[in-house]
């Protein structure tokens, strides 16, 4: 029992890494951080951005497998019961500043991978894929199509 529950340790260890990678290697393959960098005259504080990045990867790592442990707004409303619509306001305000940084984030990233699909064209003819390059931006879309509607149709985004 104990090896089996070490074994699933090093499993979820070893795929939280893996996923984590592929998130590094998406902003490093844009080139996110050196874009925000130059846009904003702070080339001298890029190492500060990186490590910005990687904190706020492994801090959204930690409180979407850790949550139960992170709803401060439970437990302040148990402890502080009066200060209800306190809690309420500063909940929505912080939701407010997040989803304002969020989207930014996202769609800096959107523009920097539209910029980078300019690249396609340029390597299926490195590669001499002429005929299909259509039908594959496709495939790769309906696969997200296909895999979101598994997500949110079996709700797997729930946690029970």
């Amino acid at each position: 029992m104990i090896f089996r529950g070490i074994g699933l340790a090093v499993a979820g260890a070893s795929y939280g890494l893996l996923s984590a990678a592929g998130v590094f290697t998406v902003l490093v393959a844009v080139g996110l951080v050196p874009r925000f960098a130059g846009k904003t005259h702070t080339a001298d504080r890029i190492f500060l951005y990186e490590e910005m990045v990687i904190f706020g990867t492994l801090a959204g790592c930690l409180l979407s497998v850790f949550f139960p442990y992170c709803q401060a707004a439970a437990f302040l409303q148990g402890h502080f019961p009066r200060c209800t619509e306190l809690w309420l306001a500063l909940g929505t305000l912080f939701q407010a500043v997040f989803g304002v940084f969020s989207g930014m984030f996202i769609g800096c990233l959107a523009l920097a991978i539209a910029e980078m699909l300019d690249s396609i064209p340029i390597f299926s003819r490195r590669i001499s894929f002429r005929h299909g390059i259509g039908l594959a931006v496709l495939a790769m879309a309906a696969g997200k199509l296909a895999g979101s509607l598994y997500y949110f149709w079996y709700e797997i985004h729930q946690v029970i």
